[in-house]
């Protein structure tokens, strides 16, 4: 079977994602790199022909932020064939609405930080540092 991570035809469109990155996305960024919640993620990481917004590779956790476009009838489907492939590879998918990461960052984190089946250090919610 074929390596289905980070394909070379996609490797433009994640660098392009990378630099293009919406405010939700950098905000996001900046409290999951360099392990900050305990884990390596991994940011526009693509798998088969889908590029996750974040991708945690040793958990199979995939971030996915959705804004305007995902609320359509037609994003909702695409995002439905989408999370079931990914589950198909046993990749976990979360998804949070734009907004959500301004308005909730520490219940966004919380919710992550629990897709890994642990508790937060003192036992509630992890807010922003």
């Amino acid at each position: 079977m074929p390596d289905i991570h980070n394909r070379k035809y996609l490797e433009k469109f994640r660098k392009q994602n990378r630099k293009n990155s919406t405010s939700a996305e950098a905000t996001l960024w900046h409290h999951l790199k360099a392990k900050k919640l305990g884990w390596k993620f991994r940011r526009q990481h693509s798998v088969g022909n889908y590029i996750l917004d974040f991708y945690c590779a040793t958990e199979r956790v995939a971030v996915e932020l959705d804004g305007e476009y995902h609320f359509t009838e037609e994003g909702r489907k695409r995002d439905d064939v989408r999370t079931k492939y990914l589950n198909g590879l046993n990749i976990k998918v979360l998804r949070f609405e734009n907004k959500r990461v301004f308005e909730d960052l520490g219940g966004v984190l919380g919710e992550i930080r629990g897709a890994f089946d642990l508790p937060d250090s003192d036992g509630v919610g992890i807010g922003p540092s």
